[in-house]
This record gives C-alpha cells, structure tokens and sequence, in this order.
C-alpha cells in the first residue's frame, strides 16, 4: 500500500480537532501508528514535509507555480489523494502557531534527539527543492531554512555543505557540495565521494523512514554530489 493511502487513512481517522493545530497532527501520528515503527517514520515524515512546506510558502508570502510544480515533484501526489495533502497544507497555513513551534514539532516525531540526524536532513533537503523551484533562493525563504536547520539541529558547517548543494556549481565550491576540505588528495576524495555515494543511496533513504514517493530527494541530492565530484575530479588530473 502506498503511503498515500496510508495518509489518506489517517486524515479520514483524524477527529476533527486535528484542524485546531500541529500538535493534535503529532499526537495523532504517534497514537494511531503506534504499534508500526516503520509506518509511523514514514507517516510522520511525510507530515512533516507537508506541514513546513506550507509554513514556507506562507513565511515567503508568494507561492508560486514553479513552487507548486516542485511541491509535487517531491511528493507525486496521486489525484485521487490531492485532497488530503491540501488538508493538511491548509492546516498548517492557517494554524496561528509559527513556523519554530512546527518544526520543533516535527523535529521531536521524526529526529533521533542528536545533531545533523540524517532523517531531518531530509525534510530540509526537500524543502530546499521547493524554495529554490524559482531559480532563486529568496532572502525570507533563506532565513526560514537556516532556522529550521538550527531547531533541527544541523550543525552549520553541515548546513553550508546541503546549502551549496542546492546553489549553481558554477557559482560554488564543489568541495563545499562534498563537505571536504580542499588540499586533500584525489584518493581521499574519491573515498569521501565513494562514502557519500553509499550513505545517500535510495535504498539507504528508504530505511531510515524516507517514503518511496519521495524518492526525488534522493536523486536530486545524488546528482549535486556527482556534479561536484567530476569538478574536482577534472581540476585534479589536469593539475
């Protein structure tokens, strides 16, 4: 079953409080999902990049086609599960709580308690897709994911390396994309790269609670690393 429908039997389950906010959306994650770890992850994922998406558009205030195309390139949202992902959007953009009391939220239902956790990095990687849909990264929508990533607790030098993973290589530096230091030998890159690679692997994703529907988050964040790799790679043989 596909995790739409798993969602889609959630917002039918849901009473109808769940609109007073965030935290009856958590609570009843954690309750009716409560015997399924592995379902729960990824309900709860899902969730939460619905959720913090809508927090997005509204703390950017324009949402716009490229956005919307992007939201939906991330999720694939079959038609006949649209209707339950706009519930939820809308419960998050018309909640009063602010985007923090979400993402702390949503940091408690997906994270492990422990800084740069790999789950989190993935709600923050897909929230980058969709802010940069424009080919810009605007200021508020800067500010709202480096916050983000600080209730997440994503260290900043790791914040930069997924920042420069979503910025033009040709304006960046690919070491940066890497998170390694330059004057490193072409081996040690290679084994970086190559660690990297594994790490960041669909299947990987998938075992840690990303949803198969959301795949895109993983091939797009596997293409920067690619991109970056064959940068240094030219620049060091030809040294």
């Amino acid at each position: 079953m596909s995790i739409w429908d798993r969602l889609g039997d959630f917002i039918a389950r849901i009473s109808a409080s769940a609109a007073s906010g965030v935290a009856d959306v958590v609570e009843a994650v954690r309750t009716i999902f409560s015997g399924d770890a592995e379902l729960r992850r990824r309900v709860a994922f899902s969730v939460a990049m619905i959720a913090l998406s809508a927090k997005m558009a509204k703390a950017d205030g324009v949402v716009s086609q490229d956005e919307i195309r992007a939201f939906y390139e991330i999720f694939s949202v079959p038609p006949e599960h649209a209707r339950d992902v706009a519930r939820l959007y809308d419960i998050a953009q018309q909640d009063v709580a602010g985007f923090e009391f979400y993402a702390e939220r949503m940091a408690r239902l997906c994270g492990t308690g422990h800084s740069n956790c790999p789950m989190l990095e993935d709600i923050l990687d897909g929230l980058f897709h969709i802010a940069k849909a424009d080919g810009l990264l605007h200021q508020r929508e800067g500010t709202f994911l480096h916050r983000v990533s600080e209730i997440f607790r994503i260290e900043d030098a790791h914040y930069q390396t997924m920042l420069a993973r979503h910025v033009d290589l040709g304006e960046t530096d690919p070491y940066r994309v890497l998170g390694i230091e330059r004057g490193k030998s072409f081996e040690d890159v290679r084994k970086h790269y190559r660690k990297l690679v594994a790490h960041n692997h669909p299947d990987r994703l998938i075992a840690r609670g990303l949803p198969e529907e959301f795949i895109r988050i993983a091939t797009t964040r596997i293409a920067a690393i690619n991109a970056a790799y064959e940068m240094i790679e030219r620049g060091l043989r030809h040294a």
